[in-house]
Order: structure tokens, then C-alpha cells, then sequence
């Protein structure tokens, strides 16, 4: 494992960060970021993210590891990796583009047309377009196969049926990457196609989900006799799940970060709670547990700089989950009676009893703790995957 930056690292992080400090908010390590989050996902963050997104494109920052060809800089993961943990050190709304260029794009520079990428690509990097992804169903979560959205042929459109859930930043978005169900007679997994939606389009419904933080960050999508181009589908007709797998794979890459203990610490210290002898084991054990994740960062990172895959990333996944419930909860403990309360009468104005309403979704979005088990499981100790009986099954003979 390496922890330090090979010389071509080294210099591009120097690069990076010299651009930032001219272009970005600077923040001390224990200072709590202004810019609304990704958490918020209202109008502000949107208006903010794409300015934002914006000045990374004119600075030739955007789509780090994208092919030169279709605007990006033709990078590795580790200089993008290093990009993020840079810019988590400055006071800027980042995170409005997640879906759009860490997913859509690269599964669009995979499976798409050039017609397609020459339409979609550019306005994602310039942050022109939000993007959303409609893959989750009531019905279709963790078993994401199991989706029963349909979309039937009418000539040169599709028509789509059905319901999504948990669609964050669906209620600001311009487009969408779609997963409905084209064949019920293949077998679940192959009977999937993926296409490109635009958010406008009439029998699209969008209704956000208030969150127990007070946002609404998620949503349920409706479609209504939808109707989308054939020229949409990415990739091959009930051939989506390929596509859909290098999607999941971008999502679950989106590794690196910045430690928050600093901000902990100081809260801690602004509290008067670091004389309390538990509260000190408490910050003892915190601070354990995000140097557990740093090291596993570098696991990952020293992966990726050699060309190698990392299932580490799934690891990170499940420990971040993790260290955020632990973290939010001694963040509450550490203000004592002031942790119910929120807004501007709490400490830090609510940021923390907004990151403890947070915390238990990160368990879900994005593969549950569940599914990470799984994959390290089966993919990592080499552990015999789950009895699937309805692997070769048609769809419509599934009971559901």
C-alpha cells in the first residue's frame, strides 16, 4: 500500500490545488462548509452546483478521467479521486453532477451512439443539464432485476408505464437514465433496456419524498403513457443490464473525501465536552474509525494508480455508512439537551442534527449494507454466491 503520491500525483494534486485556492472558497479543517449540499438538493444548490460546475469546465478540470475525444482530459481514477479529495477542502457546492457525469456519461461513452454522446456529453460537463437516475422501483430495490417499469415499441418511440422511487434530485432534473423492462418473456436480468429520458416529457410525474431532515432530496417518479425516442436506447434492446452494470460501477467508485473529525473535535471543544471522560473515549473511538477509512482510501487509491480493480470500494461503502451513524450520534451527544434542538437555536445552526437525520440513509442509497455484504462476500473471500432460482426463469413466470 502506498501513502504517498507518485511524482506525477504529486504534481498533478499541486496543480489542482493551486487552482482551487484561486477559484474556490477556502475553509479552515474544522470549519463546516456554507454551500448548500447535496443533502439540500433545492433550487439554491442547483443554481450554485452549476455555476460551480460551470468554473470546473472553463478551468479544464471537467470529466477528469473522460477520453480527450469527448471532452474530457483523458485521465486516470486516481487524478480524479485526487480532484475530490481537494476540492472536499474547500467551501463549494459539489455533488449536483454526480449522477450526470460520474454515471450517465461514462455508461453514454460505453454503450452509446456517437449521436448521443455528441448531444449529451458537452452539456454535462459545461453544467448545463441535471441528470437523475430511475433505476430503484417500490418493488425493485437491492433486487434491481426485478424491475417491472415497462416500455412497449410503437414504431420509431417506446412507451413507458410504471413507477420509480428514491430518485434523488428528480424534481430538478432535465434528463434521466431509465430502466424499464422490454421483454417479459427472457429471463429478468436480459429482458432489461436502457434509455435516455427527458424529465419534460408529457405523463412524467415527479413528486418529492420530505425527508425526516425537513428536504426532499428523494423522489417517486410516475410515467403515464410516456413517450421516448428509439434513438434513446443505450446500448442494445433488452441488453440494458451491461450498461446498467457499468453505471453501478461508476456509483460505487466514487470513493476519497476528507476526514470530518476535525470539525467533530471542534464542536466537542465549543461544547466543553472534551473534560467528560466517556465523551473522550467516544472521540478516541471516532477518530479510530476515520483513520480506518483514510487507510482504506489509500488501499483503494494505491489499487487504482497500479491498474487494478478494488473491491475496497465496497469495504468504503459499508464503513462509511457506518462511521456516519457513529459520527452524527456523538455529534448530538457532544451538545447535550442542545442536540434536539435545530436550526438556528442549535450549535453550528442545525448541521449536525441535519447530518444525524441523514445518517441512517446512507445504508441504503447507493447498494444497501445488505448488498455490500454481499459483494465482499462473493467477491472478495471467495464465499458461495446466494441460490438464485429464478436466474434462467422467464419474467412473467416470476412470482412477485
Amino acid at each position: 500500500m502506498d501513502f504517498d503520491d507518485t511524482k506525477e500525483e504529486a504534481a498533478f494534486r499541486e496543480e489542482v490545488r493551486a487552482w482551487l485556492k484561486e477559484n474556490a472558497r477556502a475553509r479552515d479543517s474544522g470549519q463546516i462548509s456554507t454551500s448548500h449540499s447535496f443533502m439540500d438538493f433545492d433550487e439554491i444548490f442547483v443554481t450554485e452546483g452549476k455555476k460551480w460546475q460551470r468554473r470546473i469546465y472553463e478551468g479544464g478540470w471537467a470529466g477528469i478521467t473522460w477520453p480527450v475525444e469527448v471532452g474530457g482530459r483523458g485521465g486516470t481514477f486516481v487524478e480524479a479521486m485526487i480532484f475530490r479529495q481537494e476540492e472536499a477542502r474547500f467551501d463549494v457546492a459539489s455533488g449536483l453532477f454526480a449522477v450526470g457525469i460520474g454515471m450517465a456519461g461514462p455508461t453514454i461513452i460505453g454503450h452509446g451512439t456517437d449521436e448521443q454522446r455528441r448531444r449529451y456529453l458537452p452539456a454535462m460537463l459545461r453544467g448545463e443539464e441535471v441528470w437523475c437516475q430511475l433505476f430503484s422501483e417500490p418493488g425493485a430495490g437491492s433486487d434491481l432485476a426485478s424491475l417491472s417499469t415497462r416500455a412497449e415499441r410503437d414504431g420509431d418511440e417506446w412507451v413507458v408505464n410504471g413507477q420509480k422511487v428514491w430518485s434523488s434530485g428528480a424534481h430538478h432534473s432535465d434528463l434521466g437514465i431509465l430502466l424499464a423492462r422490454t421483454d417479459l418473456d427472457l429471463p429478468k436480468h436480459r429482458g432489461i433496456t436502457f434509455f435516455i429520458l427527458d424529465m419534460r416529457s408529457p405523463g412524467v410525474e415527479v413528486r418529492p419524498l420530505r425527508q425526516m431532515t425537513g428536504g426532499a432530496t428523494f423522489n417517486e417518479v410516475f410515467f403515464t403513457d410516456v413517450r421516448v425516442p428509439a434513438a434513446n436506447v443505450v446500448g442494445e434492446v433488452n441488453g440494458g443490464w451491461r450498461a446498467t452494470m457499468t453505471t453501478l460501477a461508476n456509483e460505487r467508485s466514487a470513493s476519497g473525501g476528507t476526514s470530518t473529525f476535525p470539525q467533530v473535535l471542534q464542536l466537542a471543544r465549543a461544547c466543553g465536552a472534551t473534560t467528560d471522560a466517556v465523551i473522550r473515549q467516544r472521540l478516541a473511538g471516532c477518530y479510530i474509525k476515520h483513520e480506518i477509512a483514510r487507510y482504506l482510501g489509500f488501499r483503494i487509491q494505491t489499487a487504482l494508480s497500479k491498474g487494478m480493480s478494488s473491491p475496497e470500494t465496497s469495504v468504503a461503502k459499508l464503513l462509511f455508512a457506518l462511521v456516519s451513524k457513529e459520527t452524527t450520534e456523538l455529534t448530538i451527544a457532544l451538545q447535550g439537551p442542545r442536540g434536539m434542538l435545530s436550526g438556528e437555536a442549535a450549535p453550528a445552526h442545525g448541521y449536525w442534527q441535519q447530518q444525524f437525520l441523514a445518517a441512517p440513509s446512507y445504508r441504503i442509497a447507493a447498494g444497501s449494507d445488505e448488498v455490500q455484504r454481499n459483494i465482499i462476500g462473493e467477491r472478495v473471500l471467495g464465499l458461495p454466491g446466494d441460490i438464485r432460482v429464478d436466474k434462467d426463469v422467464p419474467f412473467r413466470d416470476l412470482v412477485r
